[in-house]
């Protein structure tokens, strides 16, 4: 898909529209731009997520911070 943006302004076709919303986070990359879709209510959107974690928060920081460890090769 080409999305053109002339007048600095990104449209984006129905579908996409319906399929993902219409508030997107941009984020610049190196060599790209990422949209990412931003619920229409955030905290709800989480707690969906995350209804069936049972783990405390020091657990899930401790596994992120060895999972991102891991992938940087440390």
């Amino acid at each position: 898909m080409t999305i053109k943006a002339k007048d600095g302004r990104i449209y984006l076709s129905k579908e996409i529209r319906e399929k993902y919303g219409e508030n997107f986070r941009m984020i610049e990359c190196k060599d790209r731009i990422v949209l990412v879709p931003v619920s229409e209510d955030p905290l709800e959107k989480l707690r969906e997520e995350w209804e069936d974690v049972e783990d405390t928060v020091e657990e899930l920081k401790e596994k992120a911070l060895k999972e991102g460890m891991d992938e940087a090769g440390g």
